[in-house]
């Protein structure tokens, strides 16, 4: 029998019988190379099926346990339907966009409850424009009001902050097309209370900092979805402000999003320059991470430059940065960033070189490495290795990685991800009769 929202899955506990979640764990990572599938299935993911956190697993755990458990369902070993955990017919109004911060069985301390927060995610992946719409980027920062205050206090700073959050969580979960028209609300709110001035001196620093991380977080959710222009604009606004404010770890980010775009786009001298910036911006701030990223950017423009020996001495600063760990001077949006975003960075700088074998072994590795909840970034490293593999000369481990992929699809919304499986759709074309191939590019073109 399925388990209710968020009470334990004693189903799943009993199947573990005698043996360590940590045993378990490996299990399922053994099972699931048995049928070609790559899960990062860790203790700390078992304990979170058992309490009930995780109502339904994702289609690759689900492939896994099924194959793990002949003859039994998904009900079988205690989940919830998974068309009950995405709400298609849930008809409660949402509330706030504040209460999708929550995550199933956890507590921010805002006041909001698991349920309303199970309930928001449900009405996110309804999918209906006016659902997403009221459930996800309604926030106004105004409240009820929507009107401007004659000076922004504490509260409203705490929101433009709050709302950076939640963005950077659902782009996570879901991918950028579906938020991005919706953001601009919250980023022109944030910015009219900037020019309505503060109350005091702090709150208006906290107003700058919030406004242009904002903007970073709407520049992006552009640049995923393929809006290069809007994107360039909304990068550009931080980085003003940044100046404006003398925020140098607002200039660092700014920067730093400025080089990826620049290498997205094709301009890879702009990427190495905007990268170089950042780094100039972000020296005194302490933050090995924030530098090891940094060079990664400008490592992604020396490949686009074809220059690979500059290229492979960005990557050796990048390394040695990242290797003396976090601190507590990282920049609160840098919590993307760890060893799974670096392999993925180095195998597009090594895609770019015309390395794709050894592209492919970085791309797997961030797929092997990154936490399975965050749907998008597994998607865009399954991607990435999709395409490495297709010009590697591996077709039928390429289709294997795109198909994949398209299961992701149906929780992300990415235009850019959808752009890298095209590609490699393209690729692979010439080998079409082999089965797997021909599979893939059927459903491809399908979907």
């Amino acid at each position: 029998m399925a388990a209710s929202p968020h009470s334990p899955n004693s189903t799943f506990r009993r199947m573990r019988a005698q043996q360590s979640p940590a045993e378990f764990a490996a299990l399922v990572r053994r099972a699931a190379k048995e049928i070609g599938e790559t899960v990062s299935c860790d203790a700390r993911y078992i304990g979170r099926v058992e309490s009930g956190e995780i109502r339904c697993p994702n289609y690759a755990y689900e492939r896994v346990f099924l194959h793990m458990f002949p003859g039994l369902t998904l009900a079988d070993l205690g989940f919830s339907p998974r068309e009950a955990v995405r709400g298609r017919s849930a008809q409660r109004a949402p509330a706030p966009f504040s209460a999708l911060t929550h995550r199933p069985g956890t507590d921010s301390g805002t006041g909001t409850s698991p349920k309303e927060s199970d309930v928001l995610r449900r009405a996110f992946m309804a999918g209906g424009s006016a659902t997403v719409a009221a459930a996800t980027l309604g926030l106004t920062l105004l409240g009820d009001s929507r009107r401007l205050p004659s000076r922004a206090g504490e509260s409203e700073a705490a929101a433009v902050e709050d709302a950076v959050r939640q963005i950077r969580l659902l782009d996570d979960r879901h991918g950028a097309d579906a938020l991005y028209r919706k953001a601009a609300e919250p980023l022109r709110t944030a910015y009219a209370l900037l020019d309505a001035g503060a109350r005091r001196q702090s709150t208006e620093d906290r107003l700058h900092a919030g406004a242009g991380e904002l903007a970073v977080s709407v520049g992006w959710l552009a640049h995923d979805s393929g809006r290069f222009d809007d994107a360039r604009s909304h990068y550009a606004e931080a980085l003003a402000t940044a100046r404006v404010s003398g925020d140098a770890g607002l200039e660092a980010h700014a920067f730093s999003n400025m080089a990826f775009l620049a290498r997205d786009c094709g301009r890879a001298r702009e990427a190495v320059r905007a990268a170089q910036a950042g780094r100039r911006a972000a020296r005194p701030l302490g933050s090995p991470r924030l530098l090891s990223l940094l060079a990664l950017r400008e490592a992604g423009g020396w490949a686009g430059l074809a220059d690979r020996k500059a290229c492979e001495e960005a990557l050796t600063r990048a390394h040695t940065e990242f290797a003396k760990g976090g601190t507590g001077s990282d920049p609160e949006w840098m919590s993307f960033f760890g060893e799974a975003e670096l392999e993925y960075l180095e195998a597009r700088c090594w895609s770019a070189l015309g390395e794709h074998s050894r592209a492919a072994r970085h791309a797997r590795r961030a797929a092997d490495l990154q936490d399975p909840h965050f749907a998008r970034n597994v998607a865009l490293y399954t991607a990435e290795l999709a395409g490495d593999l297709a010009r590697a000369g591996a077709p039928d481990e390429a289709a294997w990685a795109g198909g994949r992929v398209l299961d992701l699809l149906t929780e992300v919304q990415s235009t850019r991800i959808r752009s890298m499986l095209s590609d490699t759709a393209r690729t692979l074309v010439p080998h079409q009769r082999s089965p797997r191939v021909g599979a893939f590019l059927t459903r491809h073109a399908a979907v």
